[in-house]
This record gives structure tokens, C-alpha cells and sequence, in this order.
């Protein structure tokens, strides 16, 4: 693999530096598809509610290429065991993990036809994107590789694990870069002890059961991060009303084939077809949020409404719910007060596991704890703490949002 003139550094808030030695990591961090997640928030509607959370997906998937490069250079097992091939190739993995997300993360998953991770994998695959290009230039089969990675379904385990596992970078870096930037507590834990108590068994990525108290604590910083963070009531009022929005559109553009001339960045969205990675390319924040203010003098009233409160942060209010009865009565109380219960009311039911044992289906999707006697176990026979983590009920959470003010 060519090697950069020089080593590149880039300065890092979580990482102090992000370290880049090769040639087509480099031109990768500076294709389009790539740059373009510099105008795409990590944490979606959470900078509604913290507002230094203003943190991009570039940001991330450059913390998530630093962690991998660590391990593969620091884990002694994956450094004496991997070729130099595979290393860029999973190094590059961690890179463009992301590239496919659209703006404000995953509440568009709820507006696509694909998914984020699918509209990666169109990126690295398709000719007509930069990213392509620069992958096949340095290998002939370097796309496909650093695809299957993603997909997790690389025939080495040890690569799928570092990027799509339990215990993975893209983790390990959004949980302290989001604790950061949300300036809270909850996403802190030992990055460096996990990282020096990583082996490799069985082609398999462990942790040495005296590392074990490290991961713990990772765990628990997700399982907070999620219900203080991710799940946050403020947030989700902000992602529903992006919901509501599309849905309008996609009625009056059912309706109306010709509906979305002054926002054309949004009608491919709009169709049954999946949007072109090409269209993906060109909606991003700033081009939806021009799009939301155009919508604000909509001749169509609940779409001018709807905009309007996304760029003034007029969120729905939210109200914990038990049963249908609940629903039922908030949906004519916001019917009286001239509001379309299909657009302004919403259920939200949310849920979380902190951590899924090994199903016997996927080792990747679980964490291996490497005893003394040098046999391995899953985490949640190794831990106390785990193994009732996983034992409890699940905790569940229904809202139902909805304006409480007259129209």
C-alpha cells in the first residue's frame, strides 16, 4: 500500500490526534461522499436539546478509522497476524462505516427507502462515486472487501468485530465523542485498558478477564447514553416532526405528481423508488434546512405549520402513556383543536438492551472474555453485572406527542 509523502495528523478533541500514513485513507478522507458528512450532525435532533452537541458524522468516522488503526497496530495478536492488506482494508472500513447516512442521522431512516448501512455499501460499490474509484485505483477487489466488512460478512471474524460488534470502535468512539459534546458523564469509560487487554483467540477478538471490569463500565455508559442521550424526549419530538414533514410530502406528491418544484433536493425521497446514491450526495442539512424555510411559506398549511416548527424549535409536548384510551383522547382533544391527529400525533415506543449474549447465530455480535485457564466464555457468563443486565425486564418507554397549544 503507498505510503503518504509524509504523516498526516489531525487534531482530535477524544483522540488528541488522528494518525494517517497512507496514501489512499487519505484521498478517501477527502473524496465528496466523504467531506459531505462534514454537513451531517452525528447526534440528529439531540443539539435541540445540547447545544454544543453540533458534532459531525466526519468527526466520528474519523475517530472510529483512529481506533481501528490502534488496534491493528497495538493488538499485538492482529498486528503479527494480519497482512498489511487486510489492515488498510478494515482501517478503511472503519472510515466509511457512515458514509451512507443522510441528514440528521438515523431519524432519516424513518424517510429513506434504505437504510444508512445499505446506502453505504452503494457508495463503495457504484462506479459513479468518488470513494469507488479511489478504492479500486490502489486494488482491484479493495471496494468489495471493505464492503463486506460492513456487511459483516468478512470470512476473517476478527475484522467484522472491530467494526460491527458489541464491543467495536464505531462504539467505543460515539460514546465518549457524544459524552463529550453533550457535556455529560454518562458515555465515559476506560478506552486505553480495554484497547491493552484486547487479544485474539480462535480468530476471534477478546478481552482478558482481568480487562473485564472495562468493559462493564462500557456497557453501562451505553445503556445510560441511551436513555439520557439517544432516547432523549426533546429529541425525539424534533426527529418526529421530520417524520410528519415527509409524510405530508409524500401524501401531496401522491396527490400531486407535480408537488416539490421549490424543493427538488427532497422529491426523490418522495417516490416509492430508492433515492440514487447521486440524490443522497445532494441532501444534506444545509440543503434540508433551505428546503424546511421554503416550505415555511407553503401554500399547503400543515407543511407551512410543521416547518415552521423545526426551524423555531416549537416541539410537540409529550405525555407518558398507559393505554388506548390515553391515545384516543388526546387525538380528539388535538382534532378540537384543529390539528390532523394523522400529522400532529404521535406514539413513540422505545426500548433498549444494553447487551445481547451470543445467540449462537453471529460471534461478531458478542463480546469473549479470555480466562486465565486460556478457554473463552461470553461476557455474560463472566460478569455479574452483565449477566443481570440481560436478566432484568426490559425497560420500555411509550410517549404520545402532540401540540398542546390552539392552531
Amino acid at each position: 500500500m503507498k505510503k503518504t509523502e509524509e504523516r498526516k495528523v489531525l487534531r482530535d478533541p477524544i483522540h488528541g490526534y488522528i494518525h494517517v500514513d497512507l496514501q489512499v485513507i487519505w484521498d478517501c478522507i477527502n473524496a465528496k461522499e466523504m467531506q459531505r458528512l462534514k454537513r451531517i450532525h452525528q447526534l440528529g435532533g439531540d443539539y435541540q436539546v445540547y447545544h454544543t452537541a453540533e458534532h459531525s458524522r466526519f468527526a466520528h468516522s474519523l475517530g472510529v478509522y483512529e481506533i481501528v488503526r490502534r488496534m491493528v497496530n497495538e493488538v499485538q495478536a492482529l498486528h503479527d497476524t494480519l497482512s498489511e492488506y487486510e489492515k488498510t482494508t478494515v482501517m478503511l472500513a472503519g472510515l466509511l462505516h457512515d458514509i451512507g447516512h443522510g441528514p440528521f442521522s438515523h431519524a432519516f431512516e424513518n424517510i429513506s427507502q434504505l437504510r444508512h448501512e445499505e446506502y453505504t455499501v452503494k457508495i463503495i460499490m457504484e462506479e459513479s462515486s468518488e470513494v469507488h474509484q479511489i478504492l479500486e485505483n490502489c486494488h482491484p477487489h479493495l471496494s468489495e472487501d471493505v464492503a463486506s466488512i460492513i456487511q459483516y460478512r468478512h470470512p476473517k471474524e476478527c475484522l467484522n468485530q472491530m467494526v460491527s460488534g458489541q464491543l467495536d470502535a464505531d462504539r467505543m468512539d460515539y460514546l465518549l465523542r457524544d459524552a463529550y459534546f453533550t457535556g455529560t458523564n454518562y458515555g465515559k469509560f476506560d478506552l486505553e485498558r480495554i484497547l491493552r487487554t484486547i487479544r485474539v483467540k480462535d480468530g476471534k477478538i477478546v478481552v482478558k478477564e482481568s480487562g473485564i471490569h472495562s468493559v462493564e463500565d462500557y456497557i453501562m455508559a451505553r445503556y445510560h447514553m441511551y436513555w439520557q442521550v439517544y432516547l432523549h424526549p426533546v429529541a425525539r419530538s424534533y426527529e418526529i416532526l421530520l417524520t410528519s414533514i415527509f409524510k405530508r410530502m409524500k401524501e401531496l406528491y401522491r396527490k400531486h405528481p407535480d408537488f416539490g418544484k421549490e424543493v427538488s433536493m427532497f422529491v426523490p425521497f418522495l417516490k416509492e423508488e430508492a433515492a440514487s446514491i447521486q440524490d443522497l450526495f445532494l441532501l444534506d442539512e444545509g440543503a434540508a434546512l433551505y428546503g424546511f424555510s421554503c416550505l415555511r411559506n407553503s401554500e399547503d398549511e400543515i407543511l407551512k405549520d410543521l416547518s415552521r416548527r423545526i426551524l423555531d424549535r416549537k416541539l410537540f409536548e409529550y405525555e407518558t402513556i398507559h393505554d388506548e384510551k390515553e391515545i384516543e383522547d388526546i387525538r380528539k382533544r388535538v382534532q378540537d383543536m384543529g390539528y390532523d391527529p394523522s400529522y400532529y400525533v404521535h406514539r413513540d415506543i422505545v426500548f433498549q438492551k444494553p447487551y445481547a449474549p451470543y445467540s449462537g447465530k453471529n460471534t461478531a455480535h458478542a463480546v469473549w472474555v479470555l480466562k486465565e485457564d486460556g478457554s473463552i466464555s461470553e461476557l455474560e457468563e463472566a460478569s455479574e453485572i452483565v449477566h443481570a443486565l440481560t436478566k432484568a425486564d426490559l425497560k420500555e418507554e411509550q410517549k404520545v406527542y402532540y401540540p398542546k397549544e390552539k392552531l
